[in-house]
């Protein structure tokens, strides 16, 4: 099964980054959901939470303050302002 690699940065730090299954965020437009083979993509995020499961079947959410998120060949970079995270290792089912 094809894989995502996500960075998710802040102004000031890498917050996480690593292999995942989707990510879902809150974009301008409303909720996006993100997998392997997705259309590349650029979008401005609103304050809410992004959703990460992780490879390992770990599940990160993060509160974020706004930014953008992009997509482009299983690359998701997602740049916010500020992020609070929150990751729950085996949570997520696999």
């Amino acid at each position: 099964m094809a894989q995502l690699e996500v960075d998710l940065v802040a102004a000031d730090r890498k917050v996480w980054s690593g292999t995942a299954k989707q990510v879902s965020a809150p974009a301008a437009e409303g909720e996006i959901g993100i997998l392997a083979g997705h259309s590349p993509l650029l979008s401005a995020l609103r304050a809410g939470r992004v959703s990460i499961t992780a490879a390992d079947g770990s599940a990160i959410t993060a509160g974020i303050s706004g930014g953008f998120l992009s997509v482009d060949e299983d690359a998701v970079t997602i740049v916010v302002d500020s992020a609070d995270l929150d990751v729950s290792i085996g949570s997520a089912s696999r």
